[in-house]
């Protein structure tokens, strides 16, 4: 697939202090021809001088990293397929789904965090993050740990791929490869990401090709919850005010640029989106990006009328705080079904 690398062996371990609790994560790497010239946070490029060591070890770039929780149903392709009920949407597996943020996140790493459990294989559990029932249906509080069991969970995967990789061997594609994966003008600008100019890599050798492991410094992180997924992101924004009193984590939230509601569901009757004032105030104060991408599946379901109701009052309370914040209803003209339910994918 061009422009995507994967990683086969997915990390089982990643946050060994809560063994017990492990969501299932791997990850891709999207767009890994890097510029011999990098930019600084300004955005001028900066030129090799005569007797800069740059020169002859350049700084590795500014990393980006997409996190995404999946709803319920998706899983691994191969178990997808041979659900008798979950194969219909084999295209929604994680795999998929990561391939698609692949391309639509260039210049990013991309995690999939799989729940930790999913009741009668269908039903999503994020057990590790958020106090949930059987149904994965979410209690929040303020103090469960989500945000601490997300930052420990990056921090050890990062260090488990920084063991296991190295520069020298991913740098192994023939030209063929290079051509194939090095194709780019500029970035996006809508995923929380400054938009940069990546160079043509056709003429390219291999020398150019550079490929750095996951790491914190200096990081910039984008949070994407799908439909059962968004009960992380709704606990993270409760927790945020206790959370910020850990300096490290603190640091981990003032890295995150953008967070992405996409058609937020669960089994619950209520509190599929967040509409407390004082915890909506607190995460207004954090200056991060809000895009909500909806579908009438969820938000006008008659039989599930809170539903686009706390939607509205989520996007209209963000609003008022002063909160960049987009909101966008897709296929309205069309009957809802759980197929444009998952298409949010491919339109927002």
């Amino acid at each position: 697939m061009s422009g995507t690398l994967y990683l086969k062996s997915v990390v089982h371990t990643a946050c060994s202090s809560l063994p017990s609790l492990l969501p299932h994560l791997f990850w891709v790497c999207s767009r890994l021809c890097l510029s011999e010239t990098f930019s600084d946070h300004s955005g001028l490029e900066r030129q090799d001088l005569p007797g800069d060591p740059a020169k002859e070890e350049p700084q590795p770039p500014r990393q980006h990293h997409v996190l995404y929780f999946p709803g319920d149903v998706q899983n691994y392709h191969e178990i997808m397929t041979r659900h008798p009920e979950n194969y219909q949407w084999e295209n929604w597996s994680l795999e998929n789904v990561a391939t698609i943020l692949a391309h639509r996140f260039p210049n990013s790493y991309i995690w999939v965090i799989k729940c930790s459990r999913m009741h009668l294989h269908k039903f999503s559990c994020y057990d590790n993050f958020v106090k949930s029932n059987m149904f994965g249906a979410p209690e929040h509080n303020t103090d469960f740990g989500a945000f601490k069991h997300l930052y420990m969970l990056l921090v050890n995967a990062f260090n488990l791929s920084q063991n296991s990789l190295s520069k020298k061997s991913l740098n192994v594609w023939n030209k063929d490869s290079i051509a194939s994966n090095c194709r780019s003008s500029s970035s996006h600008t809508t995923n929380g990401c400054q938009g940069e100019k990546v160079r043509t890599c056709e003429k390219s050798d291999e020398s150019a090709m550079s490929f750095y492991p996951p790491s914190l410094n200096d990081a910039s992180f984008t949070l994407i919850g799908f439909s059962k997924g968004c009960v992380v992101l709704n606990q993270l924004l409760f927790e945020l005010k206790e959370a910020k009193k850990d300096k490290n984590i603190d640091a981990f939230i003032k890295s995150i640029r953008t967070m992405y509601w996409l058609d937020g569901g669960h089994s619950g009757g209520s509190n599929t989106w967040v509409t407390y004032p004082e915890v909506l105030k607190e995460f207004a104060q954090t200056g991060i990006i809000v895009h909500t991408h909806v579908t009438p599946y969820q938000v006008r379901d008659p039989m599930r009328s809170w539903i686009g109701k706390e939607h509205k009052k989520f996007v209209q309370i963000l609003g008022d705080f002063g909160m960049q914040v987009t909101s966008q209803i897709h296929f309205t003209k069309e009957a809802p079904s759980i197929e444009n339910h998952f298409r949010v994918h491919e339109v927002f």
